[in-house]
């Protein structure tokens, strides 16, 4: 088939790849959000997705809005039989939707109805769910409710970050994309419309979710740490500065010494935490305007005072 793919982050790198090496479809085209500021001199950069095209040697769209006229002119001159689409980042409207002879199919990574959403991953590790995966399904208006094509699992490891867990899912699911091209190609596979019952909303993490909160139990904030990382970062307060808790952090449910966000250091390498349960041992933080270290070399550098806590 003739492909036309669209995506931006590195997570849709993978499923590009996929599909470049198929020996059943040609990637005529890629369309992927327009070139963004990054770094300390907030240059423009192409995206990863972008990146990878041009190395390829294929055509680049980069529409401002995927509704822009020029787009879908072209986009209809490319004359797609299918657009697989993985984290574009841009809401596609019927008259687009309408250009390829098979839609446009998207890889999701959960398994839907679970988590629909921009976040699926990240929700998916606050929750607390021991298996997620990706989907692969047909775009229509409703949010990532389109009747599914296929679907992989994923067991979540109690250490998953965020951004591990994506990794495995961003190289799994390039596989799932790519035999779902080859099913809809030879007419094998068919789009089954999604059950009404499970439905759970997986809305983008705001910083102001990444707060801890010491109140709660220990072991929802293992998760939030874990479900915020790398981005947008768990965080809470130290002597009125934001410092980001960035490493994992250790669970220990027999010791209880320490009141709800009181922070001590115990030996010469252990910084503990209370919290709403147990205490809990921290691995790295941030601090504001510093770089990643050991929590313990932060605590001897900030020369910890008896009771202090951690939040506003």
């Amino acid at each position: 088939m003739r492909l036309v793919f669209a995506g931006t982050p590195e997570v849709a790198v993978p499923a590009l790849d996929a599909l470049l090496a198929s020996d059943r479809h040609e990637v005529v085209a890629v369309v992927t959000r327009p070139d963004a500021p990054a770094g300390r001199g907030r240059k423009l950069v192409a995206s990863p997705v972008a990146q990878r095209a041009e190395e390829a040697g294929i055509e680049v769209l980069k529409p401002a809005k995927p509704s822009d006229p020029d787009f879908v002119a072209r986009l209809t001159e490319l004359a797609p039989d299918c657009c697989p689409v993985v984290a574009y980042g841009a809401l596609l409207r019927p008259g687009t939707l309408e250009i390829p002879v098979h839609g446009w199919v998207n890889l999701h990574f959960s398994l839907l109805p679970a988590w629909r959403g921009a976040a699926p991953v990240q929700h998916a590790v606050l929750a607390g769910d021991e298996v997620t995966g990706a989907s692969t399904f047909l775009i229509e208006q409703g949010l990532d409710s389109g009747p599914v094509y296929g679907v992989i699992t994923e067991e979540i490891r109690p250490s998953d970050t965020s951004g591990e867990l994506l990794t495995r899912l961003s190289h799994s699911g390039a596989r799932l994309l790519a035999a779902t091209m080859d099913g809809i190609e030879d007419g094998s596979l068919y789009a089954v419309p999604q059950p009404a019952e499970g439905v759970t909303l997986a809305p983008k993490i705001s910083v102001e979710d990444a707060r801890i909160e010491w109140n709660h139990p220990a072991l929802r904030i293992d998760r939030v740490v874990r479900g915020c990382a790398p981005a947008p970062g768990a965080w809470t307060e130290f002597r009125g500065e934001r410092l980001k808790v960035t490493g994992p952090v250790k669970l220990l449910p027999d010791t209880a010494e320490l009141a709800p966000g009181e922070v001590a250091m115990v030996g010469k390498n252990s910084v503990r935490v209370g919290t709403g349960s147990h205490d809990i041992e921290l691995g790295e933080v941030r601090p504001q305007g510093k770089k990643e270290m050991r929590a313990a070399d932060w605590a001897r550098g900030a020369r910890l005072e008896a009771g202090e806590r951690f939040g506003a």
